[in-house]
């Protein structure tokens, strides 16, 4: 029994509803991302949307028909948006408006009172492109961004292949084509984007659970107002890395530094000034050390620096280094950034002890302390002066 067109745009009303309510109240009200959010939209565009559509063959034609139109490419431009908003801002707003405004026009123009299919061409020109887009910027993610974005890809791929195979035989034969009819129909077309849009929703909560469960690791290792890693996730690595360099048989350098006279800071200029003294040394390590290097926050206003592979005269000039730009930065909430000393330890070939590199390095700390402050100290006594 063949299904009418009607019968088939009520059930994916139907699964469109379905598809928004379990999204919206499990997954997104959860997790509050902006994809998710888009992504929610888009389902309440395409409900809306095919909901208009079945007003087709009345009086209301004239209208709902240019207004299923738009609201079915808005809800392709929202695709693009939330699948941009993974890797970078989401498009201004005349650039997702442009597609439903051009649609409007086209649509209102084509003799929408009797023609099922005013406007024809720029819906389906413009589904095709802006879910093309959306594809676009999943494939442009990192592939180690998560398990599923991929997949998720590929749907979207499928999809905007589709609508423009619809645009280019709609163009070519007309709506009454055989080819239009029997591949790029609209019950076919229905059928589709039925499957497409349930897998797409559970691979985007899937998509959805795996950012909020990274985001929620990533607030475990690092340190709040600074940045960097916090103290835990510094010695957990810390330790993975040593372990690395003892079978390398490299060595390694550790740095325990203290801004100066902080407590000061506090008391004269107030709490904000001094998170902006430890940003502003925070930034400055970052913007020194490599990439490789690992910096964190080791408690209070002490921070921690390794460095695999350096030497600890090396060490005092990267020490130095980072004073040097600390100085030269500027901030508008403190009128004056305070110094920082430095105690530096190292490591020999093939040992591996971190407790012991952080004791001689807060001991070598301690002594830049009582030298007069502003400086860095080698552990086994020989001093640098900072920049």
């Amino acid at each position: 029994m063949m299904l009418d067109i009607a019968t088939l745009r009520v059930a994916l009303a139907v699964v469109d509803l379905t598809l928004l309510l379990l999204f919206y109240f499990i997954t997104f009200r959860r997790t509050r991302s902006t994809y998710t959010g888009w992504w929610c939209l888009a389902l309440l565009l395409f409900l809306s949307g095919n909901a208009a559509y079945l007003m087709d063959g009345t009086p209301h034609q004239v209208w709902t028909n240019p207004l299923g139109n738009v609201l079915l490419v808005a809800g392709a431009a929202s695709i693009w948006a939330g699948a941009r908003s993974l890797r970078t801002t989401v498009p201004k707003i005349w650039y997702l408006a442009a597609g439903p405004a051009i649609t409007a026009v086209a649509s209102v123009l084509d003799q929408p009172a009797t023609n099922v299919w005013s406007g024809g061409p720029a819906y389906l020109g413009f589904m095709g492109l802006l879910i093309g887009l959306g594809c676009r910027e999943l494939f442009l993610l990192d592939r180690h961004f998560s398990r599923v974005h991929l997949t998720l890809a590929v749907g979207s791929g499928l999809l905007a292949t589709f609508y423009l195979g619809r645009f280019a035989t709609f163009v070519l034969e007309g709506r009454d084509g055989a080819v239009f009819l029997t591949v790029f129909g609209s019950v076919p077309m229905t059928i589709c984007s039925a499957v497409i849009m349930v897998v797409a929703s559970f691979t985007m909560a899937e998509l959805s659970y795996e950012q909020q469960t990274q985001d929620l690791r990533s607030r475990a290792t690092v340190d709040g107002l600074t940045g960097l890693l916090n103290r835990t996730a510094f010695l957990d690595l810390a330790e993975n890395e040593l372990r690395r360099l003892n079978r390398a048989r490299t060595t390694a350098s550790l740095i325990l530094a203290d801004l100066d006279h902080f407590k000061g800071i506090n008391d004269e200029y107030g709490h904000s000034a001094g998170d902006a003294a430890l940003q502003a040394f925070a930034d400055a390590c970052t913007t020194t050390v490599r990439s490789s290097d690992l910096v964190g926050r080791y408690g209070g206003e002490e921070f921690i620096i390794l460095l695999p592979g350096v030497t600890p005269e090396r060490a005092g000039e990267i020490a130095s280094d980072i004073s040097a730009r600390m100085q030269a930065s500027t901030s508008l909430v403190i009128p004056r950034l305070p110094t920082a000393s430095y105690g530096i330890a190292s490591t020999a070939p093939g040992r591996v002890d971190l407790d012991a590199m952080i004791g001689s390095a807060d001991a070598a700390l301690y002594r830049a302390k009582t030298l007069g402050r502003d400086r860095s100290v080698l552990a086994g006594g020989l001093e640098e002066d900072s920049a």
